[in-house]
């Protein structure tokens, strides 16, 4: 088997009236036979059935790249007069009903951090398939996009699998400021949003506390909040501002107070947190904290941090990890262990109906 195989659908959307609508009638007639294959079989054939598993070899995932949003998403984002063509895509390994949904951070794409071979690995033993998605904000694209936009091209990738897939359900997995993406998509209480059984949140840390290290950032922020009041909020920042290029609204977003990636913060008050992050007391959620986190100033108190943020989300659960740094590279098969243990519990386990 190759390596890689692609899907050819040639579907322009997958989020119409009448597939969500059926998707919904779906999910409440067919729900108890679904639920009973989900423990004992694949879907049917596909990748799962032929015990090759989910890796071939060292970086080489087997499984099927799709296409789950519009053809191209064209000058929605950037500077007045900038078009770009973007094709948003997924890579899903294993053939199961329930998937877990990796959402990198900045510059992150397919194959972002190590443990996911482990852990694509793990969750095909669990019956469940790993998704990785290509959003409109992936690699240099992260300075011309926005929280808002990821969130509708996470739910455009949840529609795919539910009327596409017949999923009976997703978690959501953020690394870094992926996390700031699963926070702010369970927030617009999307539709499909229903169907996120639960959230795990690896390395929220503040993007505008590690900014503020960097020398360059408070003439930067002043400069950004001028573009905005002037009405050029779109426009791109100078070349110094980041290597990527960026909009003065994202860049006052990720560096300033109160932006609107400004949710894991250490100086934030009880109040801005619950503000920010208390309606995810309504989801399970998983906090995995690394504790030599090098994106973490070292003034701030890591352990006071991680306490706050599960305690305003409503008791999630707090998974520190000693020695761990940004991305786990050096904690794999910790995190893996974390994620599964998390996954197993609050997945099939009395989920009944996300419709209802």
């Amino acid at each position: 088997m190759n390596s890689l195989s692609t899907s050819a659908s040639s579907d322009s959307s997958v989020s119409s009236s009448t597939s969500w609508f059926s998707g919904i009638v779906r999910g409440r007639l067919d729900k108890s036979s679904s639920l009973k294959m989900a423990g004992s079989s694949s879907s049917g054939g596909g990748l799962a059935s032929n015990n090759e598993g989910p890796i071939k070899g060292k970086n080489q995932f087997r499984g099927v790249l799709f296409k789950y949003g519009p053809k191209s998403i064209q000058g929605q984002f950037g500077c007045p007069g900038l078009h770009f063509s973007t094709l948003v895509v997924a890579f899903k390994t294993g053939d199961y009903k329930q998937q877990v949904i990796f959402i990198g951070g900045l510059t992150d794409g397919f194959l972002a951090t190590d443990y996911l071979e482990p852990l694509a690995v793990a969750l095909d033993n669990e019956k469940w398939s790993l998704v990785q998605l290509l959003m409109s904000s992936s690699y240099s694209g992260y300075g011309t996009s926005s929280l808002e936009q990821d969130a509708m091209e996470i739910d455009q990738l949840i529609s795919y699998l539910i009327n596409k897939e017949n999923s009976e359900g997703v978690v959501l997995l953020g690394h870094s400021t992926g996390c700031q993406d699963i926070v702010h998509y369970m927030r617009t209480n999307a539709a499909c949003s229903r169907a996120v059984r639960a959230a795990i949140l690896q390395a929220p840390v503040s993007d505008r506390e590690y900014r503020a290290t960097l020398p360059e950032t408070a003439a930067m922020i002043d400069l950004a909040t001028s573009m905005i009041k002037e009405g050029l909020g779109s426009d791109l920042m100078p070349k110094e501002a980041d290597p990527s290029p960026i909009t003065a609204y994202r860049y006052n977003s990720l560096c300033a107070y109160m932006g609107d990636d400004d949710m894991f913060s250490s100086d934030l008050n009880e109040h801005q947190l619950r503000m920010r992050l208390g309606h995810m007391s309504s989801t399970p959620c998983q906090v995995i904290f690394s504790m030599d986190d090098e994106y973490v100033p070292e003034y701030v108190d890591k352990k006071a941090l991680v306490e706050r943020l599960c305690r305003v989300m409503g008791g999630a659960e707090k998974v520190e990890i000693e020695y761990g740094n940004h991305s786990l590279s050096n904690r794999v098969q910790e995190a893996v262990q974390a994620i599964i243990d998390f996954v197993k519990r609050e997945g099939p386990n009395g989920w009944d109906d996300p419709w209802s």
